[in-house]
């Protein structure tokens, strides 16, 4: 039974720009299937096909949100820090938008470890506990509540490793990538032509750098959360 092409959602995408590619130049194989054609040098998606794979991946994070799972938002480019963190702490879930600290997933226990350091931090400095500390040593505790809270904040909430990743481009996020493949967590990717998406488990293929873009399919993924909550 052929799947019935959502015209609307295929619209939104092309306004938001989820269309564009790169140049052919750098295309990993694995897009072909996927390339509609290409303008001014710059290969275009084809969004019909793109809408599939944009709904598989739904129905998963709808299966997730109704299991009562976490998944965990991952994008550090500077085009998709605000819009993952926006879009994850819309439906209370763990993110990671500065850089990537190696062994948040594969071990977990340690990072587990810093994510308490910072709440211990936090808490001694709201009740005022600091103040026995010299002017020096509280310049130091401040600069390590500064660096816990810029690796750690967004994954506070996470207690386990989660059951899934969504990664805005697979290929920039090659570490967090692996570690899940380690793991074997689902991933769920927004990747443009230059990624592999054979390394994920639901790829949707579209542009990965465009502010647009982004923000057009991490409120799709939100969205689908929330559906699969409220179900």
């Amino acid at each position: 039974m052929t799947k019935t092409v959502d015209n609307q959602l295929i619209t939104e995408m092309f306004a938001a720009g989820a269309h564009f590619g790169y140049t052919r130049s750098r295309r990993h194989p694995s897009v072909k299937p996927f390339i509609f054609g290409t303008k001014n040098g710059i290969e275009i998606m084809d969004l019909e096909k793109t809408s599939v794979e944009l709904e598989k991946a739904k129905e998963f994070v709808k299966t997730l949100a109704k299991g009562g799972k976490q998944i965990l938002f991952v994008g550090t480019k500077s085009e998709s820090k605000k819009v993952v963190e926006d879009g994850a702490a819309s439906i209370d879930m763990p993110f990671v938008v500065e850089r990537w600290v190696g062994g948040v997933l594969t071990n977990f226990p340690e990072i587990k470890k810093r994510v308490a350091l910072l709440e211990d931090l936090r808490a001694k400095k709201e009740k005022g506990e600091l103040a026995m500390y010299t002017k020096k040593e509280r310049s130091l505790i401040d600069k390590d509540i500064e660096r816990l809270e810029r690796n750690f904040a967004g994954v506070v909430s996470m207690k386990d490793v989660p059951a899934a990743l969504f990664v805005i481009d697979p290929r920039k996020e090659a570490i967090a990538i692996k570690e899940a493949q380690f793991l074997n967590i689902p991933i769920i990717a927004l990747a443009s032509s230059d990624c592999n998406l054979k390394e994920v488990d639901f790829a949707i293929p579209g542009n990965d750098s465009a502010v647009s873009s982004v923000s057009f399919f991490v409120n799709q993924i939100t969205k689908a959360f929330k559906d699969g909550r409220n179900a």
